[in-house]
């Protein structure tokens, strides 16, 4: 008879075996890995009394035998938060660490952090290499990636944490049955555009960032979806695909100015690629708020310092952080609520 949490990716994935593991006494009785875990392994985490209930009669039935050691194991790594995110630079990704922060403060757990870029081997090395710590949480705080081999690898790494009685939580859209804190990313920035087609702009360019991240792609996608319901749509070559990132905003920038584009309004699908594009413009000696606006999306908190005030797309960023946290330690299926941003007019986007 096999004992143990830790089974393998095979087991995991749907090898065959001739014994039972704690994946199958988890689709048995209908909860997650992580729940399972935690009701069978002795976790300092409780669990509700009905689904350990229904896991142990699971594991009886199916003569699961759990490992003593793998218990205390479990319960020694019980106080560690892994906080995955792209930049801890961007003041977006730190927005959100310090609501995880705080939230871990308030159950006394302690929090480590690790920057995986946007690069997905990176992000699966980092998930693979945190998950040697047996942390209680592995929040991803990263975009996922539209290419399915790449959100598969990641799945599996994180089923690996949850094999292991940690729990899993993403911020951004449900993925591979991981719960989320849902951002409605596409339809706030319709809302956006919606916005600024009321203050009369027409003729837009869109820094759109990386293809192959959903975040981005989400923006982009509500943007441009928003302005095709009123007719306009912006030439393929003033849609430039880059980087996520300041610079990456003042490339992409650049790059539309030297290729001769001057539209009326810019949209960056984040706020730090559209101060970068803003730096760009006044380079090419263009004042941003007043020969082209400039819009944004997060609402960062450096956007006080910014001149002219950036329009942008207010998220809670600080709460996001606490919500996952919270998410992460609570059993059950179930999602967030979804966050909706909010559309916030500034001076860097006069009427015209």
């Amino acid at each position: 008879m096999a004992t143990g949490t830790d089974t393998t990716l095979g087991e995991e994935s749907g090898a065959t075996s001739s014994v039972p593991t704690l994946a199958d006494v988890a689709r048995h009785a209908g909860v997650s890995l992580a729940t399972a875990s935690r009701a069978l392994n002795g976790s300092t985490r409780t669990v509700n009394p009905e689904l350990k209930a229904k896991v142990e009669a699971s594991a009886l039935e199916l003569r699961y035998t759990t490992n003593v050691q793998a218990q205390a194991v479990a319960r020694g790594t019980s106080r560690t938060v892994a906080l995955v995110l792209g930049d801890i630079a961007d003041p977006y990704f730190s927005a959100i660490t310090a609501g995880v922060v705080d939230a871990a403060a308030r159950h006394r757990l302690v929090v480590t952090m690790s920057s995986a870029g946007t690069e997905p081997e990176h992000v699966v090395e980092t998930i693979a290499a945190l998950r040697g710590q047996r942390p209680t949480a592995v929040i991803v705080v990263g975009s996922r990636y539209v290419d399915e081999t790449t959100e598969a690898a990641i799945a599996a790494e994180l089923n690996a944490v949850e094999s292991q009685g940690g729990s899993v939580a993403l911020i951004g859209a449900r993925a591979n049955g991981f719960r989320a804190v849902p951002v409605l990313n596409a339809e706030s920035a319709a809302e956006l555009a919606e916005a600024l087609i009321g203050r009369g702009y027409r003729d837009f360019a869109v820094l759109a960032g990386p293809a192959g991240l959903t975040t981005a792609a989400d923006r982009a996608s509500g943007f441009l979806g928003a302005l095709a319901g009123h007719g306009i749509r912006p030439a393929e070559s003033a849609i430039v695909h880059g980087g996520f990132s300041r610079h990456g905003g003042y490339r992409d920038m650049l790059a539309l100015l030297d290729a001769g584009i001057r539209p009326q309004c810019v949209f960056a699908v984040t706020d730090v690629m559209a101060v970068g594009a803003m730096t760009a413009m006044r380079e090419r000696g263009i004042m941003p708020g007043t020969e082209i606006a400039v819009a944004g999306f997060d609402d960062i908190e450096m956007l006080q310092d910014v001149v002219p005030s950036l329009t942008t797309v207010s998220l809670p960023l600080r709460d996001l952080g606490e919500q996952s946290l919270e998410l992460a330690l609570t059993d059950g299926d179930t999602d967030a609520a979804p966050i909706r941003g909010v559309v916030t007019l500034r001076d860097s986007t006069p009427a015209v």
